[in-house]
């Protein structure tokens, strides 16, 4: 990695990092308690932006596999993988932070309304693309992931839309008007979506870098080994 690399992954980290602080102050102490829900409506500063981010990751792995398939450059195989991962990772997240929120509020754990249940199947879908990059051999891992990758990205819109097509106990929190929040929740929210951002690109650079450095081992261990083999 050469010096202005490093001097930019480690400037991205640091404000990453300090973005993070911040977010976290504005949650426990900057925004208000709502009157309704009291403290546990602070998870939704949580759990809004990880739904987004799951869906961001969702869309560059859909995104990069059609452009694998069309450029059949491995890099967009990795980056579709790569993102794929993390957003697992975010959508798990909401999949922990929802049932927390609902419990005092609901007075469930779970419930199979719309946009639980597409989201837990959204879950489901990801985790079988990362399950199928394991079991198919290598020289079909990358068109099949890429197919998968396309095909799977159709639950996300439905996700979205769910409390807008069935009806659902779900709140909608983005209307036409915006978000029906207060000034300081607003803010707050927005810098929560900052930190996240910041985070998910700092976790997606970094997890690209270390596959493109598996690639790389392999195909020279592969090449050590057929010149082994062919002496």
């Amino acid at each position: 990695m050469s010096a202005s690399k490093r001097v930019f992954k480690m400037t991205l980290e640091i404000i990453t990092f300090l973005a993070m602080f911040a977010a976290l102050y504005a949650i426990f102490l900057y925004a208000p308690v709502e009157k309704t829900m009291g403290l546990v409506q602070k998870i939704f500063y949580i759990h809004l932006p990880a739904a987004f981010l799951a869906f961001l990751g969702f869309f560059i792995t859909f995104i990069a596999s059609l452009l694998y398939l069309y450029k059949r450059d491995l890099k967009w195989d990795a980056a579709a993988f790569c993102s794929a991962e993390i957003g697992v990772i975010f959508c798990t997240i909401v999949l922990i932070t929802g049932p927390i929120w609902a419990k005092p509020i609901w007075n469930v754990w779970w419930t199979w309304d719309p946009r639980l249940t597409t989201t837990l199947i959204l879950w489901f879908v990801y985790i079988a693309y990362l399950m199928l990059r394991s079991v198919v051999k290598e020289h079909q891992r990358a068109n099949f992931s890429a197919v998968f990758g396309i095909i799977g990205f159709v639950n996300v819109p439905i996700t979205f839309l769910a409390i807008r097509l069935w009806r659902s106990i779900h709140p909608v929190l983005i209307s036409s008007r915006g978000i029906n929040i207060s000034t300081p929740m607003k803010h707050t929210l927005a810098l929560t979506f900052l930190a996240f951002c910041l985070l998910f690109f700092c976790l997606l650079k970094s997890r690209i870098r270390l596959e493109k450095t598996r690639m790389d081992t392999e195909m020279v261990s592969a090449l050590v080994e057929e010149k082994f083999y062919s002496n």
